[in-house]
């Protein structure tokens, strides 16, 4: 996504929270004042649930106009603010070019938690650009690759002991209509899995999770380790195994900052498509790269962040800085920490609802490839 995009969607939100801040000051009467207090300074009480979707406008010439919308749900479980909070995040756009995309983030816990349904969903028609496999690829990218793609990651968990969950993973993941606009005058090696394809991964996962407030861990510590199995036993196209571990650990240092740091590692062993290598960079990890930038058979990558949620001096306002390394590789024992890409920045946070404890983000981040802007409700990781 072009940096003009997301600039000028990021000055649509903006607004929106100028909106907030002087919604707390406004002399409205009425029906328009209990929608702002309802909706924007959220004096409705901790347990119920809570909904706020809003309206993101921007252009690029790649896309010309888009019209999106933004939204997030949470709740307690029964209503009971003893469980912990689950959360759905949602993010939906169409341009004028025919583009289209539906992003949503779950995290669901059932009473007492003792179901836990961990997911995502990305659907799009969207151009994604493409550099190369490996550490080694420079900051030309090599292709446009143009193609409706669908992918689904599930994990459907059940405690076993305490915060340990154990359960069932899979993946679904698509490609259609997949065209390539080649944007280099050298040549190059054509990426695995340029067609149309499906593939299913069936696994088991292993999860500790201590959190209370996945889109704001104030203290806890998150693990997940397991694998995924790609084959055409199922309906694969392809043939593949990936493996995965990540663990985030949240200290608070005081009782508004903290500090969160991650670890996480990927392999994938056998013959997978390109968009479905281990892929480094994105909105949580390695900020300040394109998501895919470096992709290869393996990923190692750690990043940490202090946090001011929110300042001393400020009810609302917040903010954080952070930094990333990481690096791809064909293979474990091929990793190279002198190709390590490092990456950092820093961000501001708003406190969106007041009584869930949920900030909006927007962070600037840096790396060699230059700079990388992101909006979204909750924490990175």
């Amino acid at each position: 996504m072009s940096i003009p995009l997301l600039l000028l969607r990021i000055l649509s939100v903006i607004g929106l929270i100028v909106a907030i801040s002087l919604s707390s000051h406004a002399q409205e009467t009425g029906l328009v004042k209990r929608v702002w207090n309802s909706v924007f300074n959220d004096t409705t009480s901790i347990e119920r649930p809570k909904f706020i979707a809003y309206p993101t406008v921007a252009y690029a010439p790649e896309t010309k106009w888009e019209l999106g919308v933004s939204a997030v749900y949470v709740y307690y479980a029964n209503q009971d603010i003893k469980n912990r909070l689950s959360e759905i995040n949602a993010f939906s756009f169409i341009t004028l070019e025919q583009q289209y995309g539906l992003w949503m983030d779950h995290a669901l816990y059932s009473d007492k938690s003792k179901w836990f349904f961990l997911g995502r969903i990305r659907l799009q028609q969207f151009p994604l650009l493409y550099f190369g496999v490996g550490p080694d690829t420079d900051g030309e990218e090599l292709a446009q690759i143009d193609a409706g793609s669908i992918s689904i990651r599930e994990r459907v968990l059940r405690k076993v002991y305490k915060s340990l969950y154990l359960g069932f993973e899979s993946d679904f993941h698509r490609l259609s209509n997949v065209s390539l606009t080649s944007l280099s005058n050298e040549p190059y090696e054509m990426p695995t899995g340029l067609q149309k394809l499906s593939n299913i991964g069936l696994g088991l996962g292993l999860v500790y999770d201590s959190r209370h407030n996945v889109l704001n861990v104030r203290e806890g510590f998150f693990g997940e380790t397991g694998f995924l199995r790609y084959d055409d036993t199922w309906g694969s196209d392809f043939e593949f195994t990936s493996y995965f571990f990540d663990a985030r650990y949240y200290l608070p240092v005081t009782s508004s900052q903290v500090f969160a740091s991650q670890v996480y590692f990927s392999e994938v062993q056998g013959n997978a498509p390109f968009s479905q290598l281990s892929l480094m960079g994105g909105e949580s990890l390695m900020r300040g790269y394109y998501l895919g930038r470096y992709r290869d058979q393996t990923l190692l990558a750690a990043q940490t962040e202090y946090r001011f949620l929110p300042f001393s001096f400020s009810e609302r306002w917040g903010a954080a800085a952070f930094v990333g390394a990481g690096t791809v590789s064909d293979g474990v024992r091929s990793l190279d920490m002198s190709k390590l890409k490092v990456a950092g920045g820093t961000g501001v946070r708003f406190l969106i609802f007041r009584s869930k404890d949920i900030f909006t983000r927007f962070d600037v981040a840096f790396s060699e490839d230059g700079l990388g802007y992101y909006f979204f409700i909750g924490e990175a990781f």
